[in-house]
């Protein structure tokens, strides 16, 4: 079986060589970039597995390379950051990161979450062995991770799809925005709950044909969300 790739994104050359020795260590082959031009690069020509990612990098910051990497290349990203930049966490988890770390960190920490995150994308990919599913005129394929509404595709990104996967195989089973941060988002930190309700309305202005009424993402005043087929559809 091959190793996963990680690429470390950085500017400061002590921290590369620190994180690509552990992660070697255990296992992983490593790339590395020091700007977010040349990240981005790296990803065209080699696809690696997962990227760890500094926020304050030279020629196209953090924020927006991490942008690009989840919408064009849905792939699983981890944020270093400055330590107690709350603005920079719930930007990066509002955008779909997979995981988060203040600076300073200690290196064995970060490859235990490169682990962790890789195997969530593991088991997501074997749990969307399922057949795709037919409900209301929304049709989703976890194995394609295709989605189309009365036939007609719609582009998600990857944590709005794996949101709209958890509520549309569990119909009628409320959510609270702690447990959908918990389940898509991996986190337990209370001041992220926005980041729910940000893709919620992201998601049903991509599926829903009113959003403002939505037929099938609906929301339980005081508790969370759930999906359910309205009547007239």
């Amino acid at each position: 079986m091959a190793c996963e790739k990680v690429l470390v994104v950085d500017d400061d050359a002590k921290i590369i060589k620190i994180v690509c020795h552990c992660l070697e260590k255990a296992g992983f082959l490593t790339l590395t970039a020091v700007d977010g031009e040349q990240a981005l690069q790296v990803v065209e020509a080699e696809e690696p597995d997962l990227v760890v990612l500094d926020l304050m990098l030279p020629k196209l910051n953090g924020l927006d390379v991490c942008r690009i990497l989840i919408e064009e290349h849905d792939i699983p990203v981890i944020i270093l950051s400055a330590k107690g930049d709350e603005l920079d966490r719930i930007t990066g988890f509002r955008m779909g990161v997979d995981d988060y770390l203040s600076k300073p960190f200690s290196p064995m920490e970060l490859v235990l979450r490169v682990q962790a995150v890789l195997r969530r994308a593991s088991g997501l990919k074997k749990r969307e062995n399922s057949q795709a599913l037919v409900r209301g005129g929304l049709e989703v394929d976890p194995k394609t991770r295709r989605v189309a509404v009365d036939g007609k595709m719609v582009s998600l990104t990857g944590k709005e799809f794996e949101l709209l996967w958890l509520l549309f195989s569990n119909p009628q089973q409320v959510f609270t925005r702690m447990q959908l941060l918990k389940k898509v988002w991996h986190s337990d930190y209370q001041g992220d709950e926005n980041t729910v309700t940000v893709h919620v309305r992201r998601l049903r202005e991509k599926v829903e044909p009113d959003p403002a009424e939505p037929r099938y993402i609906k929301t339980v005043w005081g508790l969370g969300y759930k999906f359910e087929i309205s009547e007239k559809s």
